[in-house]
């Protein structure tokens, strides 16, 4: 846009800002422990080896500096149900007696 300046970031700037990534496994964790998963004592070992380019860029997409950390998020991830299917199931053909639908046909 002409006319209008936009502040510039730094790299330690962008470094810091929260990702919206962290959130969301903040929220699996809270989840994946309300739901028992993380009780317990820590005793089950998982190893195993990954390309450092895939390591590396699933750190950086969740913010995320521990493989130890990655490894929990990941695995509660995948321990819990994806709660979509279930909502669209539910909500199938209801869209509200006021909904508007646009098709765009003219």
């Amino acid at each position: 846009m002409q006319g209008v300046a936009v502040p510039k970031t730094t790299s330690v700037q962008r470094k810091r800002a929260p990702r919206p990534s962290a959130r969301i496994h903040a929220t699996v964790l809270e989840e994946a422990r309300q739901a028992g998963l993380l009780d317990g004592e820590t005793s089950e070992h998982v190893s195993f080896r990954v390309p450092p380019a895939l390591a590396d860029a699933a750190k950086r997409e969740a913010g995320i500096t521990s493989t130890t950390e990655l490894g929990m998020v990941a695995l509660a991830l995948l321990a819990q149900s994806d709660p979509v299917p279930d909502f669209l199931g539910r909500t199938a053909g209801r869209l509200g007696a006021d909904h508007d639908l646009d098709t765009g046909s003219h």
